[in-house]
């Protein structure tokens, strides 16, 4: 890949991504793929002002060993310079930087459970500490083009030339072009013109049908806003994009306040594995019931991985003729295919998406409506027929998707 175009990429990301501020530190999350680009992303963030940048690497093999040898008591369990680390963040606000590269099926035919179960223990021993960072610092995730997964999504071709591939579908679908700043603020721009008139409407539910037999009702909060692209960092206001792609509008929708079901349109990831041609049926707001044509167990095992998992967090749309869609490629990786169609999300809601939500604690906003919970899992719903028409406060009824598109 073109070295200057992927030096844009890298400027992108520590720009209009996390957007370093002079003097603070970023820290960078990455697999062991393209550690060239990697050394560039760190060179922009030293040159947009970084004072210090330091980079945690990971790799799945190792990962499949500790699940292997580890106990799940071990596994299960954080060391005391871990929990240091993560107070040493929550007191100084670093830039975090999350480059994915890894393969969809790296952590095929693990003791799942066991992986699982010790995740979930080591995010309730983190959420504590990651609930005094919540809104206040910025972070960005963005994807490099590893081996593996450029081999999922290009079978045919051999290892170098499928890694060239995904990388030109990454830098396109990230819009990097000749000026790849200003593309993002005139799509940020476009964005924001949507969101603000979806909130100028007072939407107080959604309804989701498609001829796959999608028939969904979704309530929606009082005070609830919509949002995509940017957003700020409370206190200090300072403006980042936190997914590079993102073609998304979404919301917090109100928990416990949706009925009906709604089946997949792509596969979801979760922790290496891929759940396929799956359903879902909520009653009072929770998934009571669902069905997979692939890794069903594992579906069941994500909506109870806590409380809050099998309840609503995110109502996001995106329109069918979305660039990642069109591009025809499937990602096996959320942050593209999320991009690709319309998507709900289990777990974890928006705290900053309830209005003056500043002036509320974070047990204030989650008794107010918005879900809790240590996941946050997108699934794909976005058909070419999709209809989503909005009930409003004024009693009147608005389309806002017709035929998987935007119906202003």
């Amino acid at each position: 890949m073109n070295k200057t175009r992927l030096r844009k990429y890298a400027n992108l990301i520590a720009r209009m991504g996390v957007n370093v501020q002079k003097g603070q530190e970023v820290l960078i999350s990455a697999e062991l793929d393209q550690p060239e680009f990697v050394k560039m992303v760190v060179e922009e963030c030293y040159r947009a002002g970084a004072a210090k940048v330091s980079v945690d690497w990971s790799y799945q093999p190792l990962t499949r060993l500790d699940v292997r040898y580890c106990s799940k008591k071990r596994l299960s369990t954080l060391d005391k310079w871990q929990i240091e680390k993560w107070e040493w963040q929550a007191e100084n606000l670093p830039c975090k930087i999350y480059l994915i590269s890894e393969d969809p099926d790296g952590l095929a035919g693990i003791n799942q459970e066991k992986y699982s179960s010790a995740m979930a223990a080591r995010s309730k021993i983190i959420k504590p500490i990651r609930s005094r960072m919540e809104n206040k610092y910025q972070w960005c995730i963005a994807a490099v083009s590893g081996k593996e997964w450029a081999k999922k999504i290009f079978p045919g071709e051999r290892a170098s030339a499928a890694v060239e591939k995904l990388w030109e579908a990454i830098l396109t679908s990230s819009r990097v072009d000749d000026d790849p700043i200003a593309a993002w603020e005139a799509h940020n721009a476009n964005l924001k013109k949507k969101y603000e008139y979806l909130n100028s409407l007072g939407i107080k539910e959604l309804k989701y049908k498609a001829s796959n037999g999608t028939d969904l009702r979704v309530g929606l909060l009082d005070d609830g806003l919509f949002m995509a692209g940017g957003e700020e960092t409370l206190g200090r206001g300072v403006y980042f994009n936190p997914n590079i792609p993102s073609e998304e509008v979404f919301t917090s929708p109100r928990r416990g306040d949706a009925d009906g079901i709604v089946y997949s349109t792509k596969p979801l990831a979760f922790e290496g594995q891929l759940i396929d041609n799956f359903w879902i049926k909520f009653e009072g707001g929770k998934a009571v019931d669902v069905g997979a044509e692939k890794n069903e167990s594992f579906l069941r095992q994500l909506i109870g991985m806590d409380e809050g998992a099998a309840y609503l967090g995110e109502c996001a749309l995106v329109p069918y003729s979305s660039p990642i869609r069109e591009s025809g490629l499937l990602y096996y990786n959320t942050l593209f295919d999320e991009n690709a169609a319309c998507h709900l999300a289990f777990g974890k809601g928006f705290t900053n998406l309830y209005k003056d939500y500043e002036k509320y604690t974070e047990e204030q906003l989650h008794e107010l409506g918005i879900n809790d919970s240590i996941i946050h899992e997108d699934f794909m719903i976005g058909t070419p027929d999709m209809s989503i028409t909005a009930l409003c406060a004024d009693g009147k009824e608005v389309k806002i998707f017709e035929n998987g598109e935007w119906a202003f």
